[in-house]
């Protein structure tokens, strides 16, 4: 699903040379799960961007399905976002005068689907608020907007959900439930790359990736015990 090959992102201030991303190589599976952790200016928010094809490495290879995106350009980088990755962040990006189903529609409406409202429906029925469709953003509780975007993101059916944050303003009731509810999506296939600074949050992944001066520092998946890593509890989404 996705493959990493010797990838650097280089920034340059002035003289100043900075490395976000040194070299890096990594594989994630379909159907992972995946948290990716590390201090300030360890190089997060610099993978996010190459992963969801926001920006390109300096040099290396980033293959996603077999494609090679590393040197495609802006319009081919979007034409692969909106077909195959789907965008979740810790703010929810809610139109705050619009229903909960019109949200979900917004990424459809380039594509001019005549199914849009039956998609939509069922992306909120998928994370458990299809009795929400007409409500606005603000008679909707934190987490409940929050699964609001997941089912936005999941509306055209991308085969990656990248998820940065997704918990930072929501409470800890919310914040498991939105935890268990990637878990869940993972478990019929979906990949999911999710980026965090909470150690409670990241537990509930399969595998945690560690990230330091822009190299990968730890990766769980080279743990013995791997197998113990991550919430293997059945989901129940809470109203």
């Amino acid at each position: 699903m996705i493959q990493l090959e010797g990838i650097c992102k280089v920034y340059r201030a002035g003289d100043v040379e900075v490395r976000a991303l040194d070299d890096v190589d990594l594989t994630i599976d379909e159907g992972e799960i995946v948290a990716i952790m590390g201090p300030s200016g360890s190089g997060k928010s610099t993978m996010m961007n190459i992963l969801g094809c926001l920006d390109v490495p300096t040099s290396g290879r980033y293959l996603l399905d077999g494609v090679d995106v590393s040197g495609l350009g802006d319009d081919e980088l979007a034409d692969i976002r909106g077909r195959k990755i789907g965008f979740v962040f810790q703010s929810y990006n809610l139109l705050a005068r619009t229903s909960a189903v019109v949200n979900v529609e917004l990424p459809l409406l380039y594509a001019r689907s005549r199914t849009r409202r039956q998609r939509a429906t069922a992306a909120l029925e998928e994370v458990g608020l299809a009795d929400r469709a007409q409500h606005m953003p603000n008679e909707l509780s934190g987490g409940q907007q929050q699964r609001v975007a997941i089912a936005r993101a999941l509306v055209t059916e991308p085969s990656m959900l990248l998820a940065d944050e997704p918990t930072g303003n929501l409470d800890s009731t919310a914040s498991t439930e939105i935890a268990q509810m990637l878990v869940r999506l993972s478990d019929v296939g979906r990949t999911v790359v999710l980026i965090t600074h909470e150690e409670e949050i990241a537990s509930y992944a399969r595998r945690v990736i560690r990230l330091r001066d822009g190299r990968v520092v730890a990766d769980s998946a080279d743990s013995a015990d791997r197998a113990g890593v991550g919430a293997q509890v059945p989901v129940e989404v809470a109203e």
